[in-house]
């Protein structure tokens, strides 16, 4: 929980995009029609959704609001199931080599071989209890600005992908020049956009 305790890592964005009036409506409907959905019982294996920045399994966030004045905290819950690459070789040699001393043949086709790697794949996959991961981000609706608190960029795309799905709006990174754009007055934009970037060596 990184927002809310310790030391913090996070990067910030920019919202491209308009919201409808009524912000904070739609924002309750769309938080609530991509709330995370449990797999645990499931051989599914994958889930994404929002979860209560206070606890990762309040999916209805009966116990937290999520709004805080001008500023929308949430939690992005990523459930996946895995199964290592080692365990799946192991295990598929196993059965290819039992299914060659029962069909007493020298070596199995390669599309047995496929079936076989299909199957245990599968049949390991339903036994893996799926990995929870957690990212906490906040969102000031006033500036159009988004802390999001993880540095890692496939978790960047991720975020970017289902912000999009979830309220039909944009994040773009803001690097120092962005966060520029926003804090210049409007007069001197043109002065901003004719510098060129300079190495200190």
């Amino acid at each position: 929980m990184s927002l809310l305790k310790g030391t913090a890592s996070f990067i910030r964005f920019s919202i491209d995009g308009t919201l409808p009036e009524n912000s904070l409506d739609f924002i309750a409907k769309r938080v609530m029609a991509f709330s995370f959905k449990d797999i645990d019982e499931t051989y599914d294996e994958y889930s994404i959704g929002w979860v209560s920045i206070l606890n990762m399994f309040d999916s209805q966030f009966a116990f937290a609001s999520y709004v805080a004045g001008d500023y929308i905290t949430l939690t992005l819950r990523i459930d996946e199931r895995k199964v290592s690459p080692a365990i799946l070789k192991k295990f598929v040699q196993k059965e290819e080599e039992r299914v060659r001393l029962e069909r007493q043949v020298p070596k199995l086709s390669r599309s047995v071989k496929v079936q076989i790697k299909e199957r245990i794949r599968t049949e390991l996959m339903r036994k893996a209890i799926p990995i929870p991961a957690t990212f906490e981000l906040c969102w000031n609706l006033s500036n159009s600005t988004l802390l999001f608190f993880s540095t890692n960029k496939k978790v960047h795309a991720v975020l970017e992908d289902f912000i999009k799905e979830s309220f039909g709006v944009l994040i773009r990174q803001q690097i120092p020049y962005v966060t520029a754009e926003h804090l210049v007055a409007e007069e001197h934009l043109t002065r901003l956009e004719s510098l060129s970037p300079e190495i200190f060596v």
